[in-house]
């Protein structure tokens, strides 16, 4: 009996789970299908109509987006900026954050503190001074300008998380490591960072999603030639309206991207997010 309880209860979580799991893929299966449709069919109906009329289906819309020079533009203005700034963020974070948790230095404990403090300064305080010191140092309406936002905002949360990740590290594997013989530097990168992949991997997850998806400084420090996709999307509404056979791939594209990142690396995300929960 008690284990037919336990079978049907772990049926129903099971069924309660494929549900949720519907909902949450049914917008993006519905701009997949709008993608997929011309301006005139997307006039005539939702994109659920497309179910039962498949002819109306075809990836026109695709080739159009290869075509316009400021979507595919956008596109690569984006991996130009989410890359570098998520993979700076993550090397400067690790080096630091081993520092904080296991060197000993002069002011370490107040710097740790700064970094805590900088946690809660919000974006927008910042926007204006750095938009200033950037214009005078050529920076402004560039690309490199908007990975050194991205990386200067992201940088005290990742330093916070992978120090307090690392922190938690048993001292007698170091103590052990170095008593073999092995430098700061070799420690770091063969005993550290391998136990440290779950919370990096987290954090190159977390710090990627964010500038990909980014929209208000890329608004305020992109100019034309530098904008990514978000700022394009939301150009291609202020100028066309509806267009829908442009925009609907390029929303498409803009979030298959991210989601695609996060399935690539779920298995380490789930580990990060679990780590220290239990012992």
């Amino acid at each position: 009996m008690n284990a037919l309880r336990r079978g049907l209860g772990n049926s129903l979580v099971q069924a309660f789970l494929v549900v949720v799991g519907l909902v949450w893929l049914t917008p993006l299966a519905g701009l997949f299908l709008s993608s997929l449709r011309s301006a005139q069919d997307a006039a005539k109906g939702g994109w659920w109509t497309a179910l039962s009329s498949p002819g109306q289906l075809s990836f026109d819309n695709y080739s159009a987006l290869l075509g316009n020079a400021g979507m595919t533009q956008a596109f690569w203005n984006t991996v130009l900026i989410s890359v570098p700034a998520t993979f700076l963020v993550v090397v400067i974070a690790a080096l630091a954050g081993y520092a904080f948790a296991w060197l000993d230095f002069p002011g370490r404990e107040p710097l740790f503190l700064l970094v805590v403090a900088l946690l809660v300064v919000p974006v927008q305080i910042g926007l204006l001074p750095v938009a200033k010191l950037f214009g005078q140092l050529g920076l402004f309406g560039t690309i490199p300008g908007v990975i050194l936002f991205h990386v200067s905002y992201g940088l005290p949360f990742a330093i916070f998380l992978l120090r307090n990740y690392f922190a938690e590290m048993p001292r007698e594997m170091l103590e052990a490591a170095r008593m073999d013989g092995g430098g700061e530097w070799r420690i770091f990168t063969r005993l550290v960072l391998p136990v440290g992949r779950p919370a990096i991997a987290s954090l190159a997850i977390f710090q990627f999603l964010w500038v990909w998806n980014d929209m208000l400084v890329a608004l305020l420090f992109a100019d034309s030639s530098s904008q990514p996709l978000t700022v394009e999307l939301q150009s291609q509404i202020r100028q066309f309206g509806s267009n829908v056979d442009v925009l609907a791939p390029g929303a498409f594209l803009s979030l298959i991207v991210p989601v695609a990142v996060f399935f690539a690396f779920q298995r380490h995300f789930v580990q990060g997010v679990m780590a220290g929960s239990v012992k």
